[in-house]
């Protein structure tokens, strides 16, 4: 039941439609509307965002004598699909989630871009029903309780290029989405990563994010040998 993942949550909806949009994949959302503007993508979207400026501003606040970089790779780590992913687990997101008939027969309730993509939902949920100060309520409780100060969890491919290629003046880095393919249930996409409007990179993944660190890492590879 709904009122169950609120209570793990430790949010309480005035509004309980939003946690439901939040919850709604865009496999389901095809599938019984035939509307993917139904399902959580725009709540995605939303989230992400707030998520990233509220972590933002807690490092910054927190490690006062880190640098730009530092605070970077950090938020990086505290917002990647592995952390969120890992969260999601933690509260039982998966169980609550409207998939659609492929997505559920293909394991959707456990793979980590869904249960991401649906944590920074929840995030945008709590945010539009409750204000900044329910999203960092449920930010604070769950992403703010493993910092990591000393070593990072995960690496972080597109950050690390953008440091990279910063070491010299007036270099633009871009990401562009080239292609996608599969059912809702297996979706793949292929990003390529343009350096000055020159592609030095491609990447594939079963989400844009995951393209675009593949891209990342592969054009890492290309340009900079010796830091891959």
């Amino acid at each position: 039941m709904i009122k169950d993942l609120e209570n793990a949550i430790g949010y309480h909806f005035h509004n309980i439609s939003l946690l439901q949009n939040a919850l709604t994949h865009s496999s389901y959302a095809n599938e019984r509307w035939h509307n993917s503007l139904l399902s959580n993508e725009r709540l995605e979207f939303l989230g992400d965002s707030i998520l990233g400026m509220l972590v933002a501003e807690y490092l910054y606040r927190t490690f006062p004598d880190r640098p730009e970089g530092d605070l970077t790779r950090m938020r990086a780590d505290m917002v990647c699909e592995k952390t969120l992913a890992r969260v999601a687990n933690h509260i039982g997101l998966g169980q609550h989630l409207m998939l659609g008939h492929g997505e559920e027969q293909g394991g959707g309730r456990t793979r980590d871009s869904i249960l991401a993509d649906a944590m920074e939902s929840v995030i945008a949920a709590c945010f539009l029903d409750g204000g900044m100060a329910a999203a960092a309520q449920f930010i604070k409780k769950f992403i703010l309780v493993e910092v990591p100060v000393h070593q990072l969890h995960n690496v972080d491919y597109k950050t690390k290029l953008q440091e990279l290629v910063q070491q010299k003046k007036n270099q633009t880095l871009s990401y562009r989405l080239i292609g996608q393919s599969g059912p809702d249930h297996d979706k793949h996409f292929d990003v390529e990563v343009s350096l000055n409007d020159k592609v030095v990179g491609t990447g594939s993944g079963r989400s844009k994010k995951r393209a675009e660190q593949d891209a990342a890492r592969a054009a890492i590879s290309l340009l900079f040998p010796q830091q891959a």
